[in-house]
Parts: structure tokens; C-alpha cells; sequence
């Protein structure tokens, strides 16, 4: 057993340093910026609401100020007395020019509350190109003309944004934006970096109609929690590709009790074990500073320390680097209470089913549907 250990340690310590350096390595290699388009096509955004979030104000005049010819916002509500009503009539007084309509709607018809919402306003979307994004995001004036160009390339099924998080006042919430910034970010553009493109994000969605409809319409999304991720591999199998764009959002981050982090991180990490379990499993590699100390502390041996050590200098240089690729301020002091927290919650997302998601406790199936 010692001779193991001997031997494991120091390989498990040396891969934690090597992940965390291929991962500060492929926030160079953001997807180059896309070309300008030959046209601008008339766009639906659909925004589905649903209370009032932080700053949605912000967030929702974010996108009616675009630097676009044409385009209109179509925002879904599910219940006549929701508060987010109030934010985009006070829109349309302030907008006037924007055509900006407002659905509201009770109907239900699967377990995803969101994708009923948006099944219920696309009555009222008027153009072929539509966007998607969920409330609680904002974007610059720049946004829908960076969309523009690669959307209407018929070899395009759909194309997404990465995004930066925006955190409310709080340690929580600090967290979850270093969460992003500095776990799930680093991930996307390593995969994307060796060419893959099994992703798609709710932060931003951009298609045409009929791929929409070759996929099944978001009917065939009702019952499935992923709903992005879904409609990622639904254009994918039909032969399109999905682009990731270079230009990112910002998503707001708020998280006021620590209860509140975990449910929100152990949603997101028992769906994708859930749908991609394999995945789930080897991404543990992606905690190598905890996976180094761990392995120091066991081997007990001091150039296995010392591997421990390059590996907090590569995490340092690693939380650096995505802050100065996302334009986010620097915050050192969280960046091992960042790593542990999260490590644990990948290992306690190594079982069960059950979600927190809005108000209510759901359970989750292998394919990402909603029990």
C-alpha cells in the first residue's frame, strides 16, 4: 500500500499542475472575433420572466438598447400579478420607439415552467431569427450585431456566448461568480480549444426559426430541465454546428445565504452528471490545487509539496488570467475556499437526483428530464 501511495501521490499532484496549466493556457485561446455581417436581418428576442431578480431593470434595458436597425423584444410572464410586470411596462413608456410586447400567459404544459413561457409568447415573435436569453443577463449595445454575422449561415444550428459572472454584495455570491470565471469558463475554452462543441447556454441562444422547428419546437424541450443543453444536441444531430461566439455577457450572481449557493450549484452538477456521467466523473481532474494538497498531505513527502506549491503559483496565475480576460476584479483571498467548496460539491453531485429549481424540489432523469 505505501508503494502505491508513493507512486500515486506524486502523479495525482503532477496532474492537478498540468490541468491547471492547460486551463490558463486555453483562456488564450478565446474563439477569434467574428467578421462583421453583410446584413442585419430583422431579430425576436424572447426574454421568458419570471419575478423580479436583481437588477432586471438593468439587465432587460440592456437589450432595448441595442445599436440594431430592427428588431423587437417579445417578454413572457406566467402569472398576472408577477412584479416583473411593472419593470417592462416602465420599458415601453421609456422606449417608445422599441417594439416590446408583453405575453402573459398561465398556460402550462411540461415540467420546465421557462420553456412553457416561451412556448406561450412565440404567438407574438414576428422574425426568423430569434434570440434567446435569460433574464438576469446584461449585454453591451454591440451585442445583437456580433450575432448577427454567424447566425445566418445555414451551416449554423445555433450560436451561444459565454458569460462572466456579476455578483450581488456577499461572500455567496463572490463565490458563484469566481465559480464561473475561474471553473466552468477555463473548461468550455480547453474543450473548445480541442474542438468541441457540446455546448449551448442559456445566457445566450441564437437560431434561426425553421432550425427551431426541425429540432421539434421547444415542445420537444418541455419535459427536460438542460433545456439549452438539449437543444444544443438536437441541432448538432441534425447536422448543424454550433458556434461559440467571442463576445460574452454578463449573468447576475446572487446568492444571499450559502444554502442558497449549494442548491443552485448542485442543480447545475447532478444535471450534467445526469446527462453526461462519464464526463461528470473525469472532470474531477479540473480541481487541481485541492487534488494536489490532498495528495501532499497523504504522501507526506516534501517534493510532493512542492508539486502542491506549483500548483497553487499555476491556480494563482490561472484565477489572474480569467479575470483579466473577463475584465472581473481580482479576489486571491477566495481562491482556495473557491476550489474546496466547489470540489465537495462535485463529490456530494456524485449521487441523487433530486433538484432545487424556483420554488420547487424536482426530480431529475439519465436523459435530463424532468421526473
Amino acid at each position: 500500500m505505501a508503494d502505491l501511495v508513493w507512486v500515486a501521490a506524486p502523479a495525482v499532484a503532477a496532474l492537478g499542475v498540468a490541468v491547471l496549466i492547460a486551463q490558463g493556457l486555453a483562456l488564450g485561446a478565446w474563439p477569434a472575433r467574428e467578421p462583421s455581417p453583410e446584413s442585419l436581418p430583422p431579430i425576436s428576442i424572447l426574454k421568458p420572466l419570471y419575478r423580479e431578480g436583481p437588477r432586471l431593470y438593468d439587465c432587460l434595458r440592456s437589450f432595448c438598447a441595442q445599436n440594431y436597425p430592427d428588431y423587437e423584444i417579445v417578454f413572457g410572464v406566467q402569472d398576472a400579478q408577477d412584479p416583473a410586470i411593472a419593470v417592462v411596462r416602465r420599458l415601453q413608456a421609456e422606449f417608445p420607439q422599441r417594439v416590446l410586447t408583453l405575453v402573459i400567459n398561465p398556460t402550462r404544459r411540461g415540467g420546465n415552467a421557462k420553456i412553457d413561457n416561451l412556448i406561450n409568447l412565440m404567438a407574438a415573435v414576428r422574425h426568423d431569427i430569434l434570440v434567446l436569453a435569460d433574464a438576469d443577463i446584461l449585454v453591451g449595445p454591440d451585442y445583437l450585431r456580433r450575432l448577427a454575422g454567424p447566425v445566418q449561415d445555414p451551416g449554423v444550428g445555433l450560436v451561444t456566448c459565454l458569460y462572466r459572472g456579476s455578483p450581488t454584495p456577499g461572500l455567496w455570491s463572490r463565490l458563484g461568480a469566481l465559480f464561473i470565471q475561474d471553473w466552468f469558463v477555463p473548461q468550455v475554452l480547453l474543450a473548445h480549444a480541442l474542438g468541441s462543441q457540446d455546448f449551448a447556454f442559456g445566457a445566450t441562444i441564437a437560431l434561426r426559426r425553421p432550425v427551431l422547428a426541425a429540432c421539434g419546437g421547444f415542445e420537444a424541450l418541455s419535459s427536460h430541465l438542460a433545456d439549452d443543453y438539449m437543444l444544443g444536441a438536437r441541432t448538432r444531430a441534425l447536422g448543424w454546428r454550433t458556434v461559440l461566439s467571442s463576445y460574452y455577457v454578463d449573468t447576475m450572481v446572487d446568492e444571499p445565504r450559502l444554502g442558497d449557493l449549494v442548491a443552485h450549484q448542485l442543480r447545475w452538477l447532478r444535471t450534467i452528471r445526469l446527462i453526461n456521467p462519464w464526463g461528470y466523473l473525469f472532470s474531477f481532474v479540473t480541481f487541481g490545487l485541492p487534488l494536489a494538497v490532498a495528495a501532499a498531505a497523504i504522501a507526506g513527502s516534501g517534493w510532493v509539496w512542492g508539486l502542491a506549491f506549483l500548483a497553487l503559483i499555476a491556480r494563482l496565475v490561472l484565477h489572474s488570467r480569467a479575470c483579466r480576460r473577463l475584465q472581473a476584479p481580482r479576489r486571491f483571498g477566495l481562491v482556495f475556499l473557491a476550489d474546496a467548496l466547489l470540489c465537495g460539491l462535485w463529490a456530494v453531485g456524485l449521487v441523487g437526483r433530486k433538484v432545487k429549481w424556483r420554488d420547487a424540489t424536482l426530480a431529475v432523469g439519465h436523459d435530463g428530464s424532468i421526473k
